[in-house]
């Protein structure tokens, strides 16, 4: 049986290492194939809207960046969530500016009982959030380590994928050339 899985980035392109998960996102939709029922989503800056997304997947995996004051982390750390971490904050607590839609979308798709069985949130460390649309050179560090954990969480689920011998372009305009021709060799 196939499962339905969401790899979501989230976060605002517009807000400097704020925009690390729709930059990963967008990377892995153009390094790897992921296997049927597998979507990779830039998911912007998501509200409750983000109930929409989630519904009736068996796993989502998303990738936001984290605030280090809230974790007391340096910056580029790659920090995990899993669904009973995101469920033990109560709505109005926020660890990273999404939060508390995350919180609320769990808690209403599990009213509706259409809530994933697994969810991963794939958080970096910022270091960074003025305007503007590049990463720091901390959450830049930390890109591969972060595809690392999303690769290695669709290996626990049993979810095939594989990278590709010639990655497509980047679809990706507010990244710098630099960050387009890397593409994680």
């Amino acid at each position: 049986m196939k499962k339905k899985v969401l790899i979501g980035g989230i976060g605002s392109i517009l807000l400097g290492d704020d925009g690390v998960g729709p930059y990963l996102a967008r990377l892995l939709a153009a390094c790897y194939e992921f296997g049927e029922g597998v979507e990779v989503a830039d998911l912007g800056t998501p509200a409750l809207d983000l109930i929409d997304q989630i519904s009736g997947k068996d796993a989502v995996i998303l990738i936001d960046s984290v605030d280090s004051a809230e974790t007391e982390s340096p910056p580029g750390e790659i920090l995990l969530f899993r669904k009973a971490d995101i469920m033990r904050h109560c709505p109005a607590v926020r660890m990273d500016p999404h939060s508390p839609a995350l919180v609320d979308a769990l808690l209403s798709a599990a009213l509706f009982e259409i809530a994933p069985a697994h969810v991963l949130l794939v958080g970096i460390v910022g270091a960074s959030y003025e305007v503007g649309c590049s990463l720091s050179d901390p959450v830049k560090a930390s890109l591969k380590r972060a595809i690392t954990e999303v690769l290695n969480e669709l290996d626990r689920l049993i979810v095939d994928y594989r990278r590709l011998e010639h990655p497509t372009g980047l679809d990706i305009w507010w990244a710098s050339e630099e960050m387009k021709s890397a593409q994680l060799t």
